[in-house]
């Protein structure tokens, strides 16, 4: 499946900006199940500094700066990507018991559990718990294949959480999260891997997109879209499998990949610092469309005949 993403945002200031220094999150990786055909970052005004680099979990981290006076800034990412989905990959992760998968991680030293490996600890958004381990325990029985257990997981916090944006914001305590019961994507994407990781497993916070469908007989909406969150367990030689608590879902073609890290602070969309600028509004409008591969394929060769 392709699809183009455009994600776009907007800060309107109050008094002008002088300057500002910021970081990005916004182009899409390469993935054993995604590539990224075209990306293209826009940024108004334009920057006098403007550079891309690799993260230490392999994401795409743009960085810019604007050295003079300014009362709005616009930020838009366009990206082509074509997204496949692996119907073995859960049969794959069902043929270890989750404690084998954890020992697994405890033992081996091989290149890709040791780039697990970070993903097993504490981060500021994502803290293990006694009250996450009882959670998780209640899917993760003793003996139970690995597969089968972090999607009854993904499963119980779809049916126990209720999705309420007003509920929570970035800084609530997954404590808190717990006893209200209530939350957005990213809430129910900390909590699973915060579960994963009191149980001794490793789990990555994923950020991305999701292709939404309009009502029956209604016009799908341009810019309705949002980002999303899921998370994402080790599951030792099946590699990494994705599960979306907020949809009850094994990732697949309908989940455009971003970045991941250890929780939502290591690949926020975007952040940085301004040397004024009062009060400001911010506007977010992202549009996940799906391209038909004729489209595409004619606008490839166009681009051959160009060059």
């Amino acid at each position: 499946m392709k699809y183009r993403v455009t994600h776009s945002t907007q800060y309107i200031y109050s008094t002008p900006v002088a300057l500002c220094r910021n970081e990005a999150c916004l182009l899409p990786r390469n993935t054993l199940r995604q590539k990224c055909l075209t990306s293209e970052l826009r940024i108004e005004p334009y920057p006098s500094d403007l550079r891309e680099r690799l993260d230490a979990f392999g994401n795409r981290v743009s960085h810019f700066a604007i050295q003079h006076p300014h009362e709005g800034l616009n930020v838009t990412a366009t990206s082509e990507v074509s997204v496949s989905a692996d119907p073995n990959l859960f049969v794959a992760a069902n043929q270890l018991s989750w404690e084998s998968v954890r020992k697994h991680l405890a033992n081996d030293r091989g290149p890709l559990t040791l780039e697990a490996l970070p993903f097993l600890y504490d981060s500021p958004l994502a803290q293990k718990s006694q009250e996450l381990e009882a959670y998780a325990k209640t899917s993760f029985s003793e003996g139970r294949p690995m597969g089968e257990a972090a999607a009854d997981l993904m499963q119980r916090i779809y049916s126990d959480f209720t999705y309420d944006q007003e509920s929570t914001t970035i800084d609530t305590p997954l404590s808190e999260i717990m006893v209200a019961r209530s939350g957005v994507c990213q809430d129910f994407a900390h909590i699973g891997v915060a579960c994963l990781r009191s149980i001794g497993l490793a789990a990555r916070y994923v950020s991305g997109y999701i292709e939404t469908a309009p009502p029956p007989g209604q016009e799908r909406l341009i810019g309705a879209d949002a980002s999303h969150a899921w998370f994402s367990v080790y599951a030792a030689d099946a590699g990494w499998i994705d599960f979306d608590p907020t949809n009850n879902q094994i990732t697949g073609e309908q989940h455009i990949t971003v970045a991941w890290g250890r929780d939502f602070a290591d690949v926020s969309p975007l952040r940085g610092v301004a040397l004024g600028g009062g009060k400001h509004k911010v506007v977010v409008s992202v549009d996940v469309a799906r391209i038909p591969d004729n489209i595409l394929n004619y606008q490839s060769q166009s681009q051959s005949q160009l060059t």
